[in-house]
């Protein structure tokens, strides 16, 4: 095999970087967690969930750290990444994961309703960029994951707050892309459809149009994660990945 096809932008080994993982005890981010962990990487699972990280943290072993971390916290987000530097010595990888979400008619949807999924999903992404920045900049290099959604692509019915969102995902990663390049730190975001997880238990497949003909399972997901956070895409910054089974690609036709 020629020394071209074996260099450092088709590597898929993540041995020796850190990857902080945001609501990472579970779900999807405990699949993203898992999937980075397999690459080599060690792992920081930043979570509310205490005992659920702190299990998959004893399971994965001692490349793996569980940190108490609130995304809508300025001081929170000092102390977890405090704590990965001084497990780990570095943060390579972030992954801005934690989200949630609500629905309701606009007039119908609250104030507070409209405040808590935005302090969650753009402001906790917001300060985790912000955090990470410094090390990363420090070490001339780094990959920030920002998980926005296909809402972050198209509006949803009742999904106000939670397309606005992860609209508002999709630009930051772009601005931050754009500012952060000369630093040798890379932003992209991910938008997946419709997973099966925990949140999404009540949503009922067969109303909707995926032209694979069916809902993703969390590991589909994480391929994307390990490859953006891998040398394999060096030079992939600024860019959207949909990961939906084709779902935004058509038009609906029931």
């Amino acid at each position: 095999m020629s020394e071209r096809t074996t260099s450092r932008t088709t590597s898929i080994d993540l041995d020796g970087r850190v990857a902080l993982v945001t609501g990472g005890a579970r779900g999807l981010g405990a699949a993203y967690v898992r999937a980075l962990h397999a690459a080599g990487a060690r792992v920081v699972i930043a979570d509310l969930l205490r005992d659920e990280g702190e299990a998959l943290a004893a399971e994965l072993g001692s490349d793996a750290r569980y940190v108490h971390l609130d995304v809508t916290d300025e001081d929170s987000w000092a102390l977890a990444t405090a704590s990965a530097l001084d497990a780990f010595g570095s943060i390579d990888v972030l992954v801005n994961n934690a989200g949630i979400a609500n629905a309701a008619p606009i007039e119908h949807l609250t104030l507070a309703k409209w405040d808590a999924v935005i302090a969650v999903n753009l402001t906790g992404v917001f300060l985790g960029c912000r955090a990470v920045v410094p090390a990363m900049k420090a070490r001339g290099s780094g990959s920030i994951i920002n998980i926005s959604s296909v809402e972050g692509m198209r509006g949803s019915p009742g999904l106000h707050g939670y397309t606005a969102s992860k609209f508002g995902v999709r630009g930051l990663s772009q601005s931050l892309a754009v500012e952060l390049g000369t630093f040798g730190i890379r932003v992209n975001s991910v938008h997946p459809g419709l997973i099966l997880t925990d949140m999404t238990t009540r949503i009922d497949p067969s109303k909707l149009d995926i032209p694979l003909g069916r809902p993703a399972v969390p590991d589909e997901v994480a391929g994307t994660i390990v490859f953006l956070a891998s040398d394999a895409s060096a030079f992939t910054s600024g860019a959207e990945f949909v990961v939906d089974g084709g779902m935004i690609a058509g038009i609906p036709h029931h």
